[in-house]
């Protein structure tokens, strides 16, 4: 089996298991009590807070751990409206952002705030342009991801990020798909407020964190005692922060290395898919995550294709909402102007630290095999071409 499907989850590291397993057994205390036995748990959340920082060139402090990316989105986006709602009512995001901002902001937009969802050009970009002429008096947030999760295009967030300063406007960008996998820095890109997921670099499925800012207060997501420094309630998940917490370290110590090696995957993979008749590249051909590879194929369905990928031996994923139960194809793609019919053939592979030198054109070659078995059976594929060519 190949696994490309690293932007969906990624396996856990060995690293980073050995790092959990003491806070699972030995080492259980609880980190908020005040005898000696809790201080190593204690000092584990600590450490894994200045790693997590680290990387995005953030103080210690200003990383707050959750229980993923979503439920960091939506702390960022709901503490935000709820703090400023008396200074105005206006959220500016974009059209393609992750169903957890998408649908938080569509929940604010029932308790009487304003969003505007800004377009994106052929690429999936957004225009910095279009975020300054959005702004209105009434402005209070400013959300738009690093990195889009399917097509893999990187956001301009230090242009995004110096009209928000100007405009004194908070910006937040959820960086789930590019934490660790791409350079980030708060400062320099005026990021006020950042969510991050553990599962996307090599943690268990269940830990996350929001970067907030010094001197910016949101109202909390989670009411309950006092943990991290009264902002987020619950009795701290010290494993899993110290996983965290390791596994930014080894991304910080091995990003350079890692996304040269991807990249040239990545391209070797888009070259050869190409090559295949009516596969096009979706997402911006440059400025894209470093193993992600967003395909279309015109005339098959995106389930029977990841279906077939997994008959021969390859883990992919598809911007078609299909498998969930929807007729709709991704709000993504059709966001970048695919019509139904085309955005309906969609395929997502991503390239992760585990997979080999040589796997990009295992899968080239079995897609090629999927597609001409396919097409040969779809009632839209007419001599060699869809039938809307």
């Amino acid at each position: 089996m190949i696994y490309a499907d690293n932007s969906a989850t990624t396996r856990v590291k060995p690293e980073v298991l050995d790092k959990m397993m003491p806070y699972l057994t030995e080492q259980y205390g609880n980190p908020s009590s005040l005898y000696a036995f809790a201080y190593d748990s204690k000092r584990a959340v600590e450490d894994a807070r200045e790693k997590v920082a680290s990387v995005i060139g953030a103080r210690a402090k200003e990383i707050f751990f959750t229980s993923c990316g979503s439920e960091s989105d939506n702390w960022a986006i709901k503490g935000t409206a709820m703090k400023y709602k008396d200074k105005g009512n206006h959220i500016i995001t974009s059209c393609i952002e992750h169903p957890a901002i998408m649908q938080t902001c569509k929940y604010l937009e029932k308790q009487g705030f304003e969003v505007t969802y800004l377009p994106v050009d052929e690429y999936g970009r957004v225009s910095p342009e279009s975020v300054r002429d959005a702004i209105k008096e009434t402005t209070i947030l400013i959300s738009v991801m690093a990195a889009n999760n399917e097509i893999g295009t990187i956001q301009p967030l230090r242009e995004i990020g110096a009209i928000a300063k100007e405009k004194d406007i908070l910006f937040h960008t959820d960086a789930v798909q590019a934490y660790g996998h791409i350079p980030l820095d708060v400062n320099e890109m005026n990021i006020d407020l950042l969510s991050l997921s553990g599962h996307k670099i090599g943690t268990p499925k269940g830990i996350g964190a929001l970067y907030i800012r010094t001197g910016i207060r949101i109202d909390n997501l989670i009411h309950g005692g006092g943990q991290e420094k009264g902002r987020r309630a619950g009795t701290e998940n010290v494993p899993y922060i110290a996983g965290l917490g390791e596994a930014a370290r080894l991304c910080m110590e091995h990003m350079e290395e890692n996304n040269k090696r991807l990249s040239a995957m990545r391209e070797r993979l888009i070259e050869r898919a190409l090559k295949i008749p009516y596969v096009k590249l979706t997402g911006d051909p440059v400025n894209r995550l470093p193993g992600l590879v967003s395909l279309i194929v015109e005339g098959i369905e995106g389930e029977a294709l990841l279906l077939n990928m997994y008959n021969e031996g390859i883990c992919a994923s598809s911007g078609s909402a299909c498998s969930s139960g929807s007729l709709d194809p991704s709000h993504v793609l059709l966001s970048i102007g695919l019509p139904h019919h085309i955005a309906h053939g969609s395929l997502r592979l991503s390239l992760g630290e585990y997979n080999e030198e040589g796997d990009e054109i295992k899968i080239a070659e079995a897609l090629e095999r999927v597609a001409e078995k396919l097409r040969a059976m779809s009632p839209v594929w007419e001599n060699g071409k869809p039938m809307w060519a």
